[in-house]
């Protein structure tokens, strides 16, 4: 029995000192892997495309530039309409305008037109003067570049004679009354005058008719351009109120329409 002993302790040596590891309990230890990429330097970023930066908008003049129209000229007043043509108020304004036997200025926004042609026929057909008011009512209209004032105001027209062939628009008015000279300009240059007003009721807010009433009566005097709404939104203060604005107009100055 000792020879087999002998030679199983010598084998389990054997086993030890080449076969189970090199003297540590220890497995060998395994590659380092590379760092996550938390620890890595961020890459370039792409180059982000470059935007074409907005001119800026020229800032407005202290006072209102040269070359405005504000007065008819003479003894009487002007009526003015703005904002339309609209479906809804326009052609009960033109109603209350043939009833009196007056004319006006319907200052027509481009996009409106475009919707309603019908309506820029109908002013001119009854004898009213047409007036170019920009494609959108862009109140920041005359501030910006000179091409973009000549290339909304050009559409304008174009739609206007769309509307009603060969057309006569000889007035353009700001809208908002944010006047520059360059809009000055250009409209001369396109063969427009720029229209402006001397009474302003500010129907646009939308007061009573008695109050829109007593603000004209108050406000007008010989040659007085005044300022109301046909369209931009619910005008039936207007509606209400022009009767008694027209009567007293025509009573205290006589109504005439712009040449």
């Amino acid at each position: 029995m000792r020879p087999r002993l002998l030679l199983v302790c010598l084998t389990g040596l054997t086993l030890l000192l080449s076969g189970c590891g090199t003297g540590s309990a220890e497995p060998n230890p395994t590659p380092v892997d590379a760092p996550p990429s938390a620890a890595l330097p961020d890459p370039p970023a792409p180059p982000s495309p470059t935007a074409t930066p907005k001119p800026k908008l020229r800032p407005l003049p202290a006072k209102l530039p040269a070359g405005l129209v504000r007065t008819t000229g003479g003894k009487k007043v002007a009526l003015t309409f703005d904002d339309g043509p609209d479906p809804a108020w326009t052609p009960k304004v033109l109603d209350l305008l043939k009833a009196a036997k007056v004319k006006a200025t319907f200052c027509v926004v481009g996009t409106q037109v475009r919707k309603h042609p019908e309506l820029v026929r109908r002013i001119a057909r009854e004898g009213h003067q047409l007036c170019n008011h920009s494609w959108n009512h862009d109140l920041n209209l005359a501030r910006r570049p000179v091409a973009e004032i000549r290339a909304d105001l050009t559409r304008t027209d174009r739609e206007i004679r769309r509307a009603v062939k060969d057309a006569k628009v000889p007035y353009y008015r700001q809208p908002g009354g944010r006047w520059t000279a360059e809009v000055v300009k250009v409209a001369k240059q396109l063969g427009m005058r720029s229209l402006h007003w001397t009474v302003d009721p500010q129907d646009w807010a939308r007061p009573t008719a008695a109050t829109i009433q007593k603000r004209v009566q108050r406000a007008a005097r010989p040659g007085s351009v005044v300022l109301l709404h046909d369209g931009g939104g619910n005008r039936a203060a207007t509606l209400a109120a022009c009767p008694k604005v027209i009567a007293a107009l025509k009573r205290d100055h006589g109504v005439t329409r712009l040449r």
